[in-house]
């Protein structure tokens, strides 16, 4: 199954186009997250799924056009795999869960990427932005920290921004000015309103913005105008993010097809640092 015809794929597609409120949008990334076996939840399991009160659930049905939910999951049967999904393994404890879980979120990005043509845009449209700025806040500071890294051995310009505060405008408008033309942004939740307001800012300073998140329903998505999701683990205290973190990879693999130069500067390194001693081999 590709990704574009995936069971998350298809819930995806059901959701666009509708306004909906946070806690709605808490409700459709529950499901997308597990959209296999929400066809077979009742209002109640959903509820306790996505951390929210049986009516939110209703309401949430009807705001997508349903007369409630069990219109809504009568609907979600025929756009899913009509099999019920295999039982879950319980013999794991909690950190091997955590584990299982962060599989499945790499999995589902895997399936997302059997369309490569989203990610193959934004790389194309980051490698043309000289500077590049990099946005990551709080959770999603070492996401940006870590693109920022490998994206200056093959990238001319990169500018780093993971520490918020009166002066995040000024470093956008700094580089709005040096001839910047996109940002790219990692956000993870919990969503600082700092990096919202920075991205609203970046756009309307002209920066096309190319958003990382953790959800198509991440409050960022309104402010951006290519928006790559890849969820996080949520099994543990804190968060995980191995598919977001991955996607940055990638992300900078479609980046270095547009940048001429990639190779050579990845091959000055190398000789540079081999001259160095910069490395213990």
């Amino acid at each position: 199954m590709s990704g574009s015809d995936s069971p998350a794929a298809r819930l995806q597609t059901l959701f666009e186009g509708h306004r909906l409120t946070p806690t709605q949008r808490r409700i459709a990334h529950s499901m997308v997250r597990r959209a296999a076996e929400v066809p077979f939840l009742s209002s109640v399991e959903l509820a306790e799924v996505a951390g929210v009160s049986q009516p939110s659930v209703t309401r949430f049905a009807v705001a997508l056009g349903f007369d409630g939910y069990p219109a809504l999951r009568r609907h979600l049967r025929e756009v899913v795999p009509s099999a019920e999904p295999a039982p879950r393994d319980t013999g794991h404890n909690e950190y091997q869960q955590a584990v299982a879980a962060e599989i499945e979120n790499l999995r589902h990005l895997a399936e997302a990427l059997a369309d490569p043509a989203p990610v193959q845009e934004a790389g194309r449209t980051l490698a043309a932005s000289r500077p590049l700025p990099v946005l990551g806040l709080r959770a999603a500071a070492a996401q940006a920290h870590g693109f920022a890294y490998f994206a200056a051995k093959v990238h001319p310009d990169v500018r780093l921004l993971n520490e918020g505060g009166t002066m995040l405008h000024d470093r956008i408008d700094a580089a709005v000015r040096a001839g910047a033309s996109a940002l790219l942004c990692f956000a993870l939740p919990r969503h600082p309103r700092e990096v919202l307001n920075a991205l609203v800012h970046a756009r309307a300073a002209g920066l096309t913005v190319v958003t990382v998140a953790d959800s198509a329903f991440a409050p960022v998505a309104k402010a951006s105008d290519l928006l790559l999701p890849a969820a996080v683990g949520t099994g543990l205290a804190f968060d995980t993010a191995c598919a977001p973190m991955l996607l940055g990879r990638v992300l900078l693999e479609t980046m270095c097809d547009d940048l001429p130069q990639a190779q050579a500067r990845l091959e000055e390194f190398d000789a540079r640092a081999a001259a160095r001693g910069l490395f213990v081999e």
